[in-house]
């Protein structure tokens, strides 16, 4: 059964920053989309914690600009600094992701019915997402919409390959854990993007390979009290669940 979806998001700005400039409180972005920030995208458009969200490939639509503005960032100590934060302009991807059971969440698997989880998802991208869309950083507003990957040109169709170097991959939180290494942990996973052709395929989260942890992390556990739309809560057969 399909549990793939295909949609398009486009923004005026996008800010995926380096963490090696986050410290210094100027801001610089990647010149590509992250892993995580696609799949924060897609848990706008449709969040929940019986499923994971699994980014597979993005295409870059339009050409990789540039723009650095002034701002006022607040401080801590309060009152306000003055920084420059980099930002890409007029961005537009295609982005194909699927959806799986997760794991972690045995209580919740009488809930993974796959036709019921791709039909909101599906209407939910028809219709903008649940929650705000945004690029990177909360100031970079952005638009999802239906599409078809791989329909229309890009500006990179043909220009080969173009490897990106170390960049962020994302986080691995502890209640998404694959790897028996990052149960219980917070682990921030790094990886080395190629563009071909103006496609980015994304490996899996458990298959990068530089990996740091970053600290303990306890599941948040779901029950009757705090999730609704189930009659009774039971681990049940997961096997069965999928056919």
């Amino acid at each position: 059964m399909d549990t793939v979806v295909e949609f398009a998001v486009r923004g005026r700005y996008a800010l995926f920053s380096d963490i090696l400039t986050r410290a210094g409180g100027e801001k610089m972005t990647y010149p590509i989309p992250t892993y995580e920030a696609l799949k924060g995208v897609m848990h706008s458009v449709y969040w929940k914690p019986t499923i994971m969200w699994i980014i597979d490939d993005v295409r870059i639509m339009n050409p990789i600009r540039i723009v650095r503005k002034g701002m006022r960032p607040i401080k801590y100590s309060g009152g306000n600094d003055l920084s420059y934060y980099t930002y890409l302009e007029d961005v537009y991807y295609q982005v194909k992701a699927h959806f799986e059971r997760n794991p972690n969440r045995p209580e919740l698997w009488k809930d993974y019915d796959i036709k019921k989880h791709h039909a909101i998802a599906q209407r939910m991208i028809e219709r903008g997402g649940r929650r705000d869309i945004f690029l990177g950083t909360r100031e970079c507003q952005a638009y999802v919409e239906s599409c078809h990957f791989g329909d229309s040109s890009g500006a990179y169709d043909h220009c080969g390959t173009i490897p990106y170097g170390l960049m962020e991959h994302g986080i691995t939180y502890a209640d998404e854990a694959i790897r028996q290494c990052d149960k219980g942990k917070m682990t921030l996973r790094l990886w080395q993007p190629v563009m071909e052709d103006g496609c980015i395929h994304f490996i899996r989260p458990e298959e990068c390979t530089i990996t740091r942890h970053i600290k303990d992390m306890k599941i948040k556990p779901f029950g009757k009290e705090n999730f609704t739309g189930l009659a009774e809560f039971s681990g049940g057969e997961p096997d069965e669940l999928d056919k």
